[in-house]
């Protein structure tokens, strides 16, 4: 009997486990599947020009094996990083084999920081400069699933092996629409290199970055790596007016526009009472430009009345500026909760004050990517924003009066010294 009755449990128990296997219960057929993780490489110029020794007294190489094992240090453990190297291997004349040389250093996954810092130490600057076919194998190295995709390409050169146009091949890889970005950072101030690694860039809506120390080139990969992880944001493309009134009405969002130099561009935002507009544009000085440049962001009624501006102004070389604002509106008081409030229009100023050498083309013009964001305005009263002491006739008005009270003041001490000297 009790042989019985343990056969029939175990009988039961083998049923169970089948049953649990094909048919898996609601809570584990529910769980979301889990994201994959965003996927990285980097993209590393070890042609023969990498010799040469102008960033920080070291040679372009030095400097970019240092940025890179600051770099491997502070990747974030959900990035899959993979290295590839052009131009390491090959160090003849036959441009056949040099066009073809680039290979994967380190495959793209989990990141053993050991293995890969001694696999970049291995390097030493060697040949030829075949952006293209990197280009192509990286995009090999990165297909597959879902995840975020991007190409860092590091380099302080013109590809040598055209035809194969590498601006070219960013448009192929950006029509086969698996969402890979290709970011480029140069190591040589030059026009033409500018030009070829900027058109790379916008073709797959990544950014181009000329940098001339180990420190900035360190911060870029880095920031570029961590923007892998991130939420990719597609800005909208959109076209200011010049005036208010024809202007285009934007949500929360990000924009990219053109504007020539010297241009003022419009664009206009609804603020409801309670809420708090933040702004913030970036104009891309994507060819040469003369010394003494600045960015106008400014906050006006459709009256034309000020409310808030914000501007940076640079000397020298850059290759992005940015300037931003606020704009808090305070709630109404007394309203019926029932009601709705109306908007306030606001209009968006953009301005640039940048001019070009001689034989520079103006258009078109240079690239602008403006964000806005509408966030509950401050509670707090000792907001200074709230007051709008940020407004220019406020300001002024508080300085006027501050002057007439100190000048009264002053007169009355001046009077009764004399009055007291008088007297003495």
């Amino acid at each position: 009997m009790i042989t019985r009755k343990r056969l029939a449990t175990g009988a039961c128990a083998l049923l169970a486990a089948l049953a649990a296997g094909l048919f898996p219960t609601g809570a584990a057929a529910d769980e979301p599947a889990a994201k994959e993780s965003p996927k990285v490489e980097l993209v590393l110029d070890v042609s023969g020009s990498m010799r040469a020794r102008d960033i920080d007294g070291q040679s372009r190489m030095a400097a970019a094996k240092q940025a890179f094992n600051e770099v491997l240090d502070a990747v974030p453990e959900d990035v899959q990083l993979g290295i590839r190297t052009l131009g390491a291997d090959y160090p003849g004349q036959d441009r056949q084999k040099g066009c073809k040389d680039t290979r994967q250093l380190y495959p793209v996954g989990p990141l053993d920081r050991t293995e890969a810092k001694t696999a970049v130490a291995t390097l030493a600057p060697t040949g030829w400069t075949p952006i293209g076919p990197a280009l192509l194998g990286a995009a090999e190295d990165l297909k597959g699933g879902d995840a975020t995709r991007r190409i860092v390409l590091i380099t302080d050169g013109e590809d040598t092996c055209a035809p194969l146009d590498p601006c070219e091949v960013a448009r192929d890889i950006a029509a086969r629409g698996i969402h890979l970005t290709i970011d480029t950072l140069g190591l040589v101030p030059n026009a033409k290199i500018r030009q070829q690694l900027t058109c790379i860039a916008e073709a797959t809506g990544g950014t181009y970055t000329s940098v001339r120390h180990t420190e900035e080139l360190s911060k870029r990969v880095r920031q570029l790596v961590d923007r892998a992880a991130d939420p990719v944001v597609t800005p909208v493309a959109t076209e200011g007016t010049d005036r208010c009134a024809d202007a285009p009405r934007l949500q929360p969002g990000l924009f990219t526009d053109r504007e020539t130099f010297g241009q003022h561009r419009w664009y206009r935002v609804d603020v409801l009472p309670g809420q708090e507009l933040r702004a913030s544009v970036s104009v891309s000085a994507d060819r040469a430009v003369n010394d003494d440049y600045g960015v106008l962001l400014r906050a006006v009624t459709v009256r034309g009345r000020e409310i808030v501006r914000g501007s940076e102004a640079g000397d020298g070389r850059t290759d992005v500026i940015s300037t931003g604002l606020r704009y808090p509106k305070p709630p109404l008081d007394g309203v019926d909760g029932d009601a709705k409030p109306a908007a306030e229009t606001v209009c968006l100023q953009v301005s640039n004050s940048f001019s070009a050498p001689p034989g520079v083309k103006t258009t078109p013009g240079m690239p602008i990517e403006l964000a806005v964001d509408l966030v509950d305005a401050p509670d707090e009263a000792s907001d200074v924003a709230a007051f709008g002491l940020g407004r220019g006739w406020w300001l002024l008005a508080v300085l006027v009066l501050a002057g007439f009270v100190g000048g009264l003041l002053w007169g009355w001490l001046s009077r009764w010294r004399v009055a007291v000297w008088r007297t003495n």
